[in-house]
C-alpha cells in the first residue's frame, strides 16, 4: 500500500514539477545593440543592454557572456534611452480645438471619456512614454484609478501611471462657469476649504487610490478673470501635512508669484506652469528644492487654437513672457521637469514639450535628463525607472539618430519596451 501511495503521489507531482522546471528555464532574454545609449544622465557609445524578463540585467560595453536563447536586436543608427516620463498629462482630456474644456466636462459621458482615455494611453506608450504623471481627471472622478488598474492587469496597453485622481480646488474658484449662477454646475475637480474640509478630501483621495495630491494654489477667479491665489498658506500646509503622513507628495497648479510663494513655503514638491514667476520666487524654489514643470506646449497650443499663426505672425505677449520666465528658472538653477500638460494638445505628441524646452533655451541633453532621470527623482520612482542600469525595470525606448544633437529625433521611435515586453518594433 505504501508503495502504491508513493507511486500515485509521484504521478500527481511529476507534471507540476515539470511545469515548474519549464517556468524556471523559460526566462526571456534580449540583447539590444544600438549605436549609443543615454543612461538617463550621460551618453555612451558602443554600449549594449541585456534584458532578462522585466528587468535590465546589464548595460555597458563589456557584455560578453550571453545566456542561451538570447534574442539579439540589432539597432544600427539608433540611440537607446530609458522609457520617457511624461510629467504632466491629462489622459481624460483631448485637444481643446476639438471640444472645449467646458464641453468635455459638461457634455461628454463618463463612458466616452474612459474610452478616449484608453486610446490616449495606448498612443502615449507607443510614442515612447512608458510612465505618466496624470494630474487630474477633470470631472471624471476616480476613473483614472480604474484606467491604471486596467493597464496593470494587461486589459489594455498603456504607460505606468502616477495618478492625482480628482485634484482639489477652493470653493468658487474653478469651472465650468458658463452656465447661469442659478444652475448647479458639475465642477472639474473636488471642492474643499479649511483645515477640516481639506483633511477630509485629501484622505478620501488617498483612500480611493491617489498616488499624489494636486491642489490649485491659484486660478482665474480674480477681478476681471485674472489669476489670483485661492488657498491660504495655512490651508496648503494642511494639505501637505496630511499627504506627507501617508508618504505622498503634493503638487500645485500655480501661475502667480504669490500662489507659487505660498505653495513653496507650504512644502509643495512641484509647481505646475509657473507663468508669472519672479526671480525671487525662483530663488525660493531653488532654496527649498521645489521643481518646476513649465508646460510650455499647453500655452503655445491654446494660443494657436485662438488664431495665432506660429512661425509667421509675431509672438503674442504671453509667449514672450513665458520665454522670459523659463529662462529665469534656468538661470536660477531650478530643477526642471518635463511635462507638457498633454491633453490640451494631442496625446502621443508628448515630444512637443521637449522640442519647446530646447527652443526656449535648454540643451537637448538636459531635456533628455528632465524626461528620464530628473522626473524619476522628483516623482520618487527612481528606484524603478528613469535610468539604464542593472536592476532597473526594463522600460526602454529606442529612437533613430542622436536626440542629444537633435531633440526632434525622440519622435522617430524605433522600439518601445515596457516591463520587458516589446510593444513597438
Amino acid at each position: 500500500m505504501y508503495r502504491i501511495l508513493c507511486l500515485l503521489l509521484l504521478m500527481v507531482c511529476l507534471p507540476f514539477a515539470a511545469l515548474f522546471a519549464r517556468q524556471a528555464t523559460s526566462d526571456t532574454w534580449y540583447l539590444l545593440k544600438p549605436d549609443r545609449v543615454f543612461d538617463g544622465e550621460t551618453m555612451h557609445t558602443n554600449w549594449q543592454v541585456l534584458v532578462k524578463n522585466n528587468r535590465i540585467e546589464a548595460a555597458g560595453s563589456n557584455i560578453t557572456q550571453l545566456p542561451a536563447g538570447v534574442q539579439v536586436v540589432e539597432l544600427k543608427g539608433t540611440t537607446l534611452l530609458p522609457g520617457l516620463i511624461e510629467g504632466h498629462s491629462h489622459l481624460f482630456l483631448h485637444p481643446y480645438n476639438e471640444v472645449s474644456w467646458n464641453n468635455q466636462v459638461l457634455k461628454e459621458s463618463r463612458v466616452e471619456r474612459v474610452a478616449r482615455a484608453t486610446v490616449h494611453a495606448q498612443k502615449t506608450l507607443l510614442a515612447g512614454f512608458t510612465t505618466v504623471r496624470d494630474l487630474g481627471t477633470e470631472g471624471a472622478g476616480y476613473d483614472d484609478v480604474g484606467l491604471k488598474q486596467a493597464i496593470e492587469k494587461n486589459v489594455i496597453i498603456g504607460p505606468r501611471m502616477l495618478i492625482a485622481t480628482r485634484a482639489i480646488v477652493a470653493t468658487g474658484s474653478y469651472g465650468p462657469k458658463e452656465l447661469s449662477y442659478e444652475i448647479e454646475t458639475p465642477i472639474g475637480a473636488a471642492v474643499a476649504d479649511g483645515a477640516e474640509g481639506l483633511t477630509r478630501e485629501v484622505r478620501a483621495q488617498i483612500g480611493n487610490g491617489a498616488d499624489l495630491i494636486k491642489v490649485y494654489a491659484d486660478y482665474r477667479w480674480g477681478l476681471n478673470g485674472q489669476a489670483a491665489p485661492t488657498f491660504t498658506e495655512e490651508e496648503l500646509r494642511k494639505v501637505v501635512e496630511i499627504a506627507q503622513s501617508s508618504g505622498r507628495p503634493v503638487v500645485a497648479h500655480a501661475s502667480t508669484a504669490e500662489g507659487m510663494r505660498r505653495a513653496v513655503m507650504a512644502g509643495i514638491t512641484t509647481i505646475e506652469h509657473g507663468d508669472g514667476a519672479t526671480s525671487e520666487v525662483y530663488r525660493l524654489m531653488k532654496k527649498h528644492n521645489v521643481a518646476l514643470c513649465p508646460t510650455l506646449a499647453a500655452g503655445d497650443a491654446i494660443l494657436q487654437y485662438g488664431g495665432w499663426k506660429k512661425g509667421t505672425a509675431e509672438e503674442p505677449e504671453r509667449i514672450r513672457a513665458k520665454r522670459k520666465s523659463f529662462k529665469a528658472a534656468l538661470d536660477a538653477g531650478v530643477t526642471i521637469c518635463m511635462g507638457g500638460d498633454v491633453g490640451v494638445f494631442p496625446h502621443g505628441d508628448n515630444a512637443r514639450e521637449m522640442e519647446m524646452m530646447v527652443e526656449y533655451g535648454m540643451k537637448p541633453v538636459d531635456v533628455l535628463r528632465s524626461a528620464t532621470s530628473v522626473n524619476a527623482d522628483v516623482f520618487r520612482i527612481s528606484e524603478k525607472v528613469g535610468r539604464i542600469k542593472a536592476g532597473m525595470l526594463a522600460d526602454i525606448v529606442v529612437v533613430d539618430g542622436n536626440p542629444a544633437e537633435d531633440i526632434s529625433r525622440v519622435r522617430q521611435v524605433r522600439l518601445v519596451m515596457k516591463d520587458g515586453i516589446i510593444y513597438k518594433q
